[in-house]
């Protein structure tokens, strides 16, 4: 039994985006998905992209994914990799592809001299805060996720004001 990641390439284009899917259902999030395929693939495989993508494989069978980006950290004056999905099919859970997959995050932080690597969890997903913890990851109480979009975000970047 073997575990591999590897980044994504254009040919996992249907594959990601059947990830995200079931990432979706997981979360009970899938009326929130408007993307699309291309819209990944033109995020991933741009020119100059912005977005990646790490495939998780057991056995040589698609498994799992990590998506994730650069931010920046003006307080430590470095970039850090900020992880925007984790996932990992049922069927393959408990395996060790999660931890395999934040591992090459980690390392490619150590590698890279980034500052840090962070990520949210729903609040109401007890496994994956506890695999978080046990992996060393410290799950912020003060912090809390801000965003606009929607409506509010059109109507903001307007100039109106609510």
């Amino acid at each position: 039994m073997t575990i591999a990641i590897r980044a994504a390439t254009t040919a996992d284009t249907s594959l990601i985006f059947d990830l995200i899917r079931e990432l979706a259902d997981y979360e009970k999030l899938s009326d929130a998905v408007d993307a699309t395929p291309a819209m990944i693939a033109d995020a991933l495989f741009d020119e100059k992209p912005r977005l990646f993508c790490d495939i998780a494989e057991w056995n040589g069978e698609a498994a799992g994914l990590a998506v994730w980006f650069l931010n920046f950290s003006t307080f430590r004056g470095r970039h850090g990799i900020y992880l925007e999905d984790l996932f990992v099919r049922p069927a393959y859970r408990g395996k060790g592809l999660g931890k395999a997959l934040m591992e090459q995050l980690a390392r490619r932080c150590v590698e890279e001299g980034y500052a840090r690597f962070e990520w949210s969890v729903l609040d109401w997903n007890a496994p994956s805060i506890a695999f978080y913890e046990s992996i060393g990851a410290q799950v912020l109480p003060d912090w809390k996720i801000c965003r606009m979009s929607g409506e509010a975000l059109a109507s903001f970047g307007k100039g109106a004001r609510a």
